[in-house]
């Protein structure tokens, strides 16, 4: 019986083994996204913007500079509504706050909710564009057959590298019917 615990035992240890690479490998799934986050937190890659409003503090306007946002709207493959920018690009100075829209329309006979999620390129600009009211913070009701303009406002950040002169602001639409609303705007009502 002596033996036969001495050959199990290189495959307890193996076991063992496995079973801590198995863990480790569970932790660092669940690690993966702060982690990516913070990556780009640090380095400014993939365009992230801010998820809340940004409150502008009294500055002033840079006249002496013009920076040129662009703005691009897709839907996700499985989204059937329209949408676009009102205006596809606009020269501001930084400080400015501007204000413009977006046009969305549900052509389906039944309510959806909408999620638009925004990019910003190049991705170090990011951290100087803030949105001061943006659709994209909530979650959109669009009854089935009708349109709506949805407000953006954002300032281009005063300190905005002086070799950055474009700014693409990129949102996709995604429908979250499914999913179900968290926070809904009804924008039935406008």
């Amino acid at each position: 019986m002596t033996e036969q615990l001495n050959k199990n035992l290189p495959v307890r240890k193996i076991v063992a083994r496995l079973v801590v690479v198995v863990v480790a490998m569970f932790g660092f799934g669940f690690a993966l996204v702060p982690l990516y986050d913070l990556f780009c937190d640090v380095t400014g890659l993939n365009g992230k913007t801010n998820t809340e409003a940004f409150v502008p503090v009294a500055e002033l306007i840079d006249t002496s500079r013009e920076v040129t946002v662009q703005f691009i709207a897709t839907n996700n493959e499985s989204m059937p509504w329209e949408f676009r920018p009102e205006v596809f690009n606009i020269k501001v100075h930084p400080g400015q706050e501007v204000e413009t829209t977006f046009y969305a329309r549900n052509p389906t006979s039944g309510e959806m909710i909408a999620q638009a999620i925004p990019s910003v390129s190049p991705g170090r600009a990011a951290t100087y564009f803030h949105k001061t009211e943006c659709f994209c913070f909530n979650q959109q009701l669009l009854s089935g057959g009708t349109d709506v303009d949805m407000p953006l406002r954002f300032i281009v950040d005063r300190d905005l590298p002086d070799d950055v002169n474009t700014i693409t602001l990129s949102y996709t639409l995604f429908d979250v019917t499914e999913t179900g609303a968290i926070q809904v705007d009804s924008l039935t009502a406008l």
